[in-house]
């Protein structure tokens, strides 16, 4: 299944009331939005889509918008419910916009990584050397399972480049921003990285169809709206998951247990 189609379903599974969106380019993904508030942020977006009308844009950077003063003013306050991260493909960027869009969420809300699965070691170059480009972006496993395990993580096989669920999320935690400079300097090493086998060959993904029609998305969707508190909910959620998936899929590649050196 194509990215675009799978987070396509998304919205219409999640139901999120608030959108936001990294790395927007020329509006196809933003575009998929159905929620009441969408927020877009590229420092160089050039669209070529129509958008829902209430969205927002920001022609700038991801850390000059969550420098703002209230990155959440055009939601209203509310958290954002479901996010996609699809800014500079190297894996200090991806983490940082990760840490700011955890910090402005809710235990229910959805945040979803582009490029996490590249289809060899050209492509997860750091500099571009490729067409389709994922960049480090696929260390982001590896750092989530060693720094934050409380987080309940799903690798999708969509085309072209997967995406990774990222859910249970902790806007208290301050664990990856206080550890960021050490991740960085263990995880940034040069051309060629070191991809491992389990990314490459796509090891224990989840289908996406499977993915769509899991439980789990009406458990979010019902703790939304009930206000479940965190402890509760996200011990709920990973039993859900476990049953929709199995223990199996909850696992991570080998990338999780050693450095990125």
């Amino acid at each position: 299944m194509f990215y675009l189609d799978f987070l396509e379903r998304v919205h219409e599974v999640l139901d999120p009331p608030t959108y936001l969106e990294i790395g927007i380019r020329h509006g196809d993904s933003l575009a998929l939005a159905r929620s009441g508030s969408s927020i877009g942020i590229d420092p160089a977006y050039e669209l070529r889509t129509e958008l829902p009308p209430d969205t927002t844009l920001f022609r700038e950077t991801s850390d000059e918008y969550f420098d703002r003063a209230d990155p959440l003013e055009p939601f209203g306050g509310r958290p954002a419910a479901l996010a996609f991260i699809d800014g500079m493909h190297k894996v200090e960027f991806a983490l940082r916009d990760f840490i700011n869009v955890e910090r402005h969420s809710d235990w229910t809300s959805v945040a979803v990584f582009d490029d996490i699965l590249p289809g060899n070691v050209e492509m997860a170059n750091r500099t571009r050397k490729t067409r389709a480009w994922t960049g480090d972006v696929y260390k982001i496993l590896g750092i989530l399972a060693r720094h934050r395990p409380d987080l309940i993580c799903l690798r999708v096989d969509t085309e072209p480049t997967g995406l990774l669920l990222v859910m249970g999320l902790d806007p208290s935690s301050s664990v990856l921003d206080d550890r960021f400079d050490d991740i960085v300097l263990d995880s940034v090493v040069p051309d060629p990285q070191p991809v491992p086998a389990d990314v490459l060959e796509r090891r224990d993904t989840v289908d996406p169809e499977a993915a769509l029609s899991a439980s789990l998305w009406s458990l979010l969707r019902e703790a939304r709206a009930s206000e479940v508190p965190r402890r509760q909910g996200v011990r709920d959620l990973r039993r859900r998951v476990r049953s929709d998936f199995g223990q199996r899929r909850l696992r991570w590649p080998r990338i999780a247990a050693v450095s990125a050196r």
